[in-house]
């Protein structure tokens, strides 16, 4: 299919979302211009040249072992009760993993599209595996320029059958090594809000794990487009890996060193470095002490890219509310009691929209 055959948007949908083309399809064609579809409109649009960059340093969570434990908890809670996002170093994921983490990405959606199809919403083998393109394209005004395959952990059987042979070992690899991190942040964040913690409670924040590989082909035009729309996640931590490339935004809630509230600044890649943000869950969980981080990614005209998150959320059956101890403090609830299923099932109906998926927890 040449580029000249899109004489409407049903044409380029279909071909993009429904055969399984993806983003990436639409490359290979060689489109010179971003197609009508995907243009944002500009207030949604991301000015790299305005964007402040992150300044702070890296969290080495080696330290939580020794004597600077308080020190770097401190840290921690910090930047989750002001922006929602930091970076660690010295967390246990081995850094060759890492980088081969990014190279299986890469080697899946380099892919013949009939490949990758495979895994496409009604043809995967596993309602676990899923390939697509964009958030919500069939609810979405202006569709994001990224592919995605999204693979959700339920045994290492399963995902050893199920997902894709050419990333399968891998990311399987990625998830294990990521959790004992993932649970020293939680216990670190909720001792802070001065609650005993049990392993169990721990686990059934992350009972439901999932691996993303996210694609960003090449833009002709990233200035009028977007990677993926401004929105916070749903569960409780992310565990995120960029390649060199950068572009993840993230919108500052209160004023800091030289960054006004609501202004966006750049998340920049640093070499072996994992990027920790806050869900809504948590969000929740703390009364809104902490913040589940707003963001987005911008294009490059350049290099394609990849990143690869972790989400780690609450079973669809577990109830998600604000923390008796911390309401008692506080004084108020700002959030009632929700079936965590429940606020999946808004999440993933609706198009990104910042961090409008809150409301349906709010009082």
């Amino acid at each position: 299919m040449a580029p000249s055959t899109f004489d409407d948007g049903n044409s380029l949908f279909n071909f993009v979302v429904r055969d399984g083309y993806g983003v990436k399809g639409l490359v290979d064609l060689g489109v010179s211009n971003v197609p009508e579809r995907y243009v944002q409109p500009p207030k949604e649009r991301i000015e790299k040249s305005s964007a402040k960059s992150l300044e702070a340093s890296p969290v080495d969570l080696s330290k939580l072992d020794g004597p600077d434990h308080d020190n770097v908890a401190a840290e921690i809670v910090r930047a989750a009760e002001s922006l929602g996002f930091f970076q660690v170093v010295n967390h246990g994921v081995p850094l060759e993993l890492l980088a081969s983490l990014k190279a299986a990405a890469f080697r899946f959606f380099e892919q013949k599209p009939e490949n990758k199809a495979l895994f496409r919403k009604g043809a995967s083998p596993s309602p676990n595996v899923k390939y697509g393109t964009s958030f919500a394209p069939e609810k979405e005004k202006a569709l994001e320029w990224k592919d995605y395959i999204s693979m959700v952990y339920t045994t290492d059987d399963d995902a050893l059958k199920f997902w894709p042979e050419i990333c399968k070992e891998v990311s399987l690899e990625y998830l294990k090594t990521s959790l004992d991190m993932v649970k020293r942040l939680l216990k670190v964040l909720i001792s802070n809000l001065k609650m005993t913690v049990e392993d169990s409670e721990i686990e059934a924040l992350i009972g439901l794990k999932m691996v993303n590989m996210n694609f960003y082909p090449a833009c002709p035009n990233p200035d009028l487009t977007v990677g993926v729309g401004r929105h916070s996640d749903m569960g409780t931590l992310t565990v995120l890996l960029q390649d060199g490339i950068g572009g993840l935004y993230v919108k500052v809630e209160e004023d800091m060193d030289a960054v006004k509230k609501g202004e966006w600044i750049e998340i920049p890649p640093i070499s072996g470095a994992l990027v920790i943000n806050v869900g809504d869950t948590l969000q929740i969980l703390s009364n809104g002490r902490y913040k589940s981080a707003e963001h987005r990614v911008r294009t490059t005209s350049t290099q394609s890219r990849v990143s690869i998150p972790i989400f780690t959320i609450p079973k669809p059956i577990q109830k998600i509310g604000p923390l008796p101890q911390v309401v008692q403090s506080d004084g108020v609830a700002h959030y009632r009691e929700v079936v965590f299923g429940d606020y999946m099932n808004n999440f993933f109906g609706n198009a990104h929209d910042g961090k409008k998926s809150l409301d349906f927890a709010k009082i």
